[in-house]
């Protein structure tokens, strides 16, 4: 139930597939946007964990299997219903009304989780403001923008957030790669690093740039290369 986003992207990946108007690496653009863009959740509640060992392996067996079955179902949706009647098909089928109400409770815990995310990010840019009180203006915020903005199109919001977040965490990675002391750099951390900053805005543009001059190699995975080998070629040495 929890994979009818994925079942629509992969029924039209699968029909312009089909089409030859989409190439497996672009395609993969789509399949890497829905679970990159829960990243931040993720790193949220794992930095909870008693050790990194036990959060590392507790959020990627976690995060890998739900996304693996997730995108498992929506496969099979895909191969054997059309993408344009995917709701009225599901409407059709026995326990079908049942089965969009799931879908509808729960997207309810997921407006909880991006609220909570959302509250942890701002929180630490202006600390006076608790965790709470951030999260009741956030919640606000996006109802009221859930009101006016389309809510039809998910592809081009999926790929605008990957744009984002892609080398956002290929700009961490490099930092943390290769044996750098991750406690050591979060105490010596200032409020901002212009390096780093230019480096995820410059991947961000990238992202968008690379449709136009090399449209079937994709863009997340050149994206995260680019932004990773230039984080960590940018990074002080001994730090």
């Amino acid at each position: 139930f929890v994979s009818l986003a994925q079942a629509q992207g992969l029924s039209a990946l699968w029909n312009r597939q089909g089409e030859g108007g989409m190439g497996v690496l672009p395609a993969l653009d789509l399949v890497i946007a829905m679970p990159i863009s829960w990243l931040p959740l993720v790193a949220d509640y794992a930095r909870h964990g008693k050790s990194g060992g036990s959060a590392l392996r507790g959020t990627w067996l976690g995060y890998a299997l739900a996304n693996m079955w997730c995108y498992s179902l929506g496969v099979l949706v895909a191969l054997t219903l059309p993408s344009t009647a995917l709701v009225q098909a599901l409407l059709l089928a026995q326990g079908g009304l049942i089965a969009l109400s799931l879908i509808l409770i729960d997207e309810v815990d997921n407006a909880y989780g991006d609220t909570y995310s959302g509250a942890v990010s701002a929180h630490s840019l202006l600390p006076r403001w608790s965790i709470r009180r951030w999260g009741l203006a956030v919640a606000a915020l996006c109802t009221g923008l859930a009101l006016v903005l389309p809510m039809h199109s998910l592809e081009p919001f999926l790929l605008l957030l990957s744009s984002v977040f892609v080398p956002l965490f290929g700009v961490i990675l490099g930092r943390l790669a290769f044996g750098a002391d991750a406690g050591a750099l979060l105490t010596q951390a200032g409020k901002a690093h212009a390096a780093p900053i230019a480096i995820w805005l410059a991947g961000v543009a990238f992202y968008h740039l690379v449709p136009t001059f090399a449209p079937a190699l994709g863009s997340a995975l050149p994206t995260l290369a680019l932004s990773f080998a230039l984080a960590w070629a940018t990074r002080r040495r001994g730090a």
